[in-house]
């Protein structure tokens, strides 16, 4: 029988450790999804005593590195809301696919509820000048990747890299769906669209591992096609001045 310590009990005896008076926690991130690897860190939701300032730390326990997402119950609608306007759900993900640890009061059904409800609404919709510029900026940067030679490898990958990013962004919006960053950002992009996302992503391996952008620049035509075409001239950005 393996003594190997579960990531759900590290997670735990941290908050144990360092915040024993907490109301609730919640592991979230791969660990919750099973996906976490011996150096992943924890994402750890955890609700303190009200009048506790809400913040994100990152500390260490027992070798394994954890970010806490810290706040009391009556702050959570606050940090939902602006995880909503954010588009990714960071914190909304955590309490509602994430691993329920401690609930001495039996707060946390009620949050898993309202979290659970703001996702299946989506994120808010992108605004038509918020489309405008996401078609633009998309399009330069895969006209820069078309252009740019093979043998330039570092401004190549640069520009896969940022191409891939806009791209993911545009289409997961298109769908409604909720974006994300770092390794959230493929699992996002496959989850709202399989078929347009893996050719993003297929298309971007095939930039890094041949130096060839043609696959990653079918993808985001087919991107573009949908939100209506590249947009080069004729885009007008209003800037307002700082008063």
């Amino acid at each position: 029988m393996s003594d190997q310590v579960t990531p759900a009990a590290e997670a735990l005896a941290l908050v144990e450790d360092r915040f024993p008076q907490a109301l609730g926690v919640v592991l979230g991130g791969s660990a919750a999804l099973g996906r976490a690897t011996p150096t992943s860190d924890l994402d750890v939701a955890v609700l303190l005593p009200e009048g506790e300032t809400g913040r994100r730390e990152v500390v260490r326990h027992g070798g394994r590195l954890a970010e806490l997402f810290l706040h009391t119950v009556a702050d959570v609608p606050e940090h939902f809301e602006r995880d909503r306007l954010l588009r990714r759900g960071t914190i909304l993900f955590i309490y509602d696919q994430g691993l329920p640890l401690a609930d001495p009061h039996g707060v946390l059904p009620s949050l898993r509820e309202q979290a659970r409800a703001i996702l299946a609404e989506g994120p808010p919709p992108l605004t038509e000048a918020e489309w405008e510029r996401g078609r633009y900026v998309l399009t330069c940067f895969m006209d820069d990747l078309t252009d740019t030679a093979p043998d330039e490898r570092y401004e190549q990958l640069a520009l896969a890299d940022f191409t891939l990013r806009e791209a993911a962004h545009l289409l997961i919006a298109h769908h409604g769906g909720w974006t994300g960053i770092g390794k959230w950002l493929p699992r996002r992009l496959l989850e709202a669209d399989p078929r347009r996302g893996k050719a993003l992503l297929e298309g971007h391996r095939a930039v890094a591992e041949h130096a060839d952008p043609a696959l990653l620049a079918e993808a985001v035509g087919q991107v573009l096609g949908l939100l209506g075409g590249p947009l080069r001239e004729g885009y007008t950005q209003n800037i307002r001045p700082h008063r």
